[in-house]
């Protein structure tokens, strides 16, 4: 299929996504999401967020569990919020 098919950055919701740091806003560019959306995290999802909560905040924890309803893998999830939350 050519290349002017492919949907455009701007009509993927999952293309970038805008937060706060500092005080400015600021836009990270995401990858495509591996599964998609859902309304509840599965089983494995849930039981690697418990051994993940030890070590992480919980501004961290619900980044990730919001990311994964949207459809990123655990360890897309994790990337992203330690790069916009941090631990």
């Amino acid at each position: 299929m050519p290349k002017h098919y492919k949907m455009s950055e701007s009509d993927n919701p999952h293309s970038t996504m805008t937060y706060m740091k500092n005080g400015k806003e600021k836009k990270m560019k995401l990858e495509k999401p591996v599964n998609t959306a859902r309304k509840v995290l599965s089983k494995r999802q849930k039981d690697l967020m418990k051994l993940h909560s030890d070590k992480h905040t919980k501004e961290h924890l619900d980044m990730m569990r919001d990311l994964m309803k949207r459809g990123f893998c655990f360890e897309q999830a994790h990337e992203v919020a330690s790069k916009v939350v941090g631990k």
